[in-house]
């Protein structure tokens, strides 16, 4: 199968499982989730940086700390996200097998009474044995029968494509929301407010980029949605300054 041939067949199978909608929540809410928990780090070594700055407060301390929040948060939405839409797509497919096996007999029902009523209309009867057509379709199967096979089979495909899918989102979204606020910090072990600066430049320009991300789902807003979210950023920032008010540093 080749590459074309792949990506077509992935296609089909987020479309069967609605994986858009799906990816497109887990990216917003994760990557929001990680950029703001990056924001919580910075500023809380900003405040340190602040009151103290001949501290021991170097670079790598911070980026050890972003790396090591934005792996935990990783793989903890890595690992539960993979359990839980598993658990859930488990459930649907359940579900699912339940209702076409409902359909089938009221089907096979149908045509019980499909063939009663040819009988009747019929100046010669003719002996329609129902069981043994209901053994032929429910164990050798006709073509309805394989196409619901089939369409069983690539349900099931699909929602386990689903799965890893929305896993891997759930867990890449916050590392890269954490990550790249950090990036400053590698240019220099000697912190200085510089530093600072442009990882909160880059916090708002993800969070700028989300509000646009969100606007483009909902047909319109953007600047609305960019504002909500850089104003959380900075209530992130306004509650580590408060705290240094309460918590001596």
């Amino acid at each position: 199968m080749g590459l074309k041939d792949l990506i077509k067949k992935w296609h089909k199978y987020g479309e069967l499982s609605n994986l858009g909608i799906i990816v497109r929540r887990k990216f917003f809410n994760n990557c929001f989730d990680g950029a703001l928990t990056c924001a919580g780090i910075v500023s809380g070594s900003f405040i340190i940086f602040l009151a103290n700055p001949a501290q021991n407060l170097t670079s790598a301390i911070i980026i050890i700390t972003g790396f090591s929040t934005a792996l935990a948060i990783g793989i903890s939405g890595l690992w539960g996200a993979f359990l839980s839409e598993e658990a859930e797509r488990k459930k649907k497919m359940i579900d699912l097998k339940k209702d076409m096996v409902i359909f089938e007999e009221e089907e096979e029902e149908k045509e019980f009474i499909e063939d009663q009523e040819i009988q009747e209309a019929m100046v010669t009867p003719i002996n329609i044995n129902h069981a043994n057509n209901k053994r032929f379709f429910s164990l050798k199967g006709n073509p309805k029968g394989k196409k619901n096979n089939n369409n069983k089979s690539i349900i099931e495909q699909s929602e386990r494509f689903a799965t890893i899918v929305a896993s891997l989102v759930d867990g890449g979204a916050p590392v890269l929301g954490s990550i790249l606020p950090l990036i400053p910090f590698f240019f220099g072990d000697t912190l200085s407010i510089f530093h600072f600066l442009v990882s909160y430049a880059v916090l708002v320009a993800i969070l700028i980029y989300l509000g646009i991300f969100l606007g483009k789902i909902s047909g319109g807003g953007h600047a609305k949605y960019a504002i909500h979210l850089v104003t959380a950023g900075f209530t992130t920032l306004l509650v580590s300054l408060l705290l240094q008010l309460v918590i001596p540093t």
